[in-house]
């Protein structure tokens, strides 16, 4: 996969060169291209904002340099287009269905904002032939877009194939499509079997699978009624069977057994 940024603080993207997308780039699975916006602005003052018509706090970043990036960026490759991926408070939900989205295609833009975001006409201009999508990690807004690349890059990296040593790993992920769909992971435990007077579940040392699998779900119906209650409306009724009706029961979410599998 080919993943470029644009950004006026390109430094800020050092931690992709370390833990498992730094791996991914050294075996060529990741080709990351970083460009400072900065080297398409044509003052002797390398301008990238200017302040918003209509009035308004804050600075708005121009179209010119914007659209110079983006055009030569796409010149790498002519036989190609990417997707690109705008940083905002105000898009869609960033989720792990949205990462296996972006894991599956070829090339990915990157366009992180500063000051009060880009002037609206450059994506417009490029979602008019290209897919252009405005993606929000959160309900909270930060300085600038980079640290929501960072997170979006190293949600996608390590689904790409040959990143974590352990397929499964992916797979078994709190939001990964599947049995456990729209469940948060349940705890985990590792060896020694008893910390500091702390002892982990007995059913984890009975090699027991049938009774690991039912503990483990379980455990991640426990800990997304406690998190993210809102997450259990959108199971599927049908995926329940009669334990999980009565757990869910016990812990103030009764589901409604007409529209029950038996």
């Amino acid at each position: 996969m080919r993943i470029d940024v644009i950004s006026i603080f390109p430094e800020y993207f050092a931690p992709l060169d370390v833990s498992l997308i730094g791996k991914a780039r050294e075996r060529g699975i990741l080709d990351v291209h970083l460009h400072q916006l900065r080297d398409w602005a044509h003052d002797v003052h390398r301008t990238v904002d200017d302040t918003p018509y209509g009035g308004g706090p804050g600075m708005v970043m121009k179209p010119g340099p914007w659209g110079e990036a983006i055009d030569d960026v796409l010149a790498a490759d002519p036989r190609s287009r990417p997707r690109i991926i705008v940083p905002t408070p105000s898009g869609v939900p960033f989720t792990q269905r949205l990462a296996m989205e972006y894991a599956a295609e070829p090339w990915l833009l990157f366009t992180p904002a500063r000051y009060e975001g880009i002037d609206s006409r450059v994506m417009a201009e490029y979602g008019s032939r290209l897919r252009v999508d405005e993606v929000s990690i959160g309900d909270y807004v930060l300085a600038g877009g980079e640290a929501a690349v960072l997170v979006m890059v190293e949600a996608v990296g390590r689904l790409l194939p040959g990143v974590l040593g352990n397929a499964r790993s992916a797979v078994d992920d709190s939001f990964a499509p599947g049995a456990m769909e729209n469940l948060l992971e349940g705890p985990v435990y590792t060896k020694p079997p008893e910390w500091r007077g702390r002892e982990i579940p007995e059913v984890l040392l009975s090699g027991h699978h049938g009774r690991i699998a039912r503990w483990r779900r379980d455990e991640a119906l426990r800990r997304t009624a406690k998190n993210r209650p809102e997450l259990l409306a959108e199971l599927d009724p049908e995926s329940m069977d009669k334990h999980d009706r009565l757990l869910l029961e016990e812990l103030g979410f009764p589901v409604d057994r007409e529209n029950m599998a038996h």
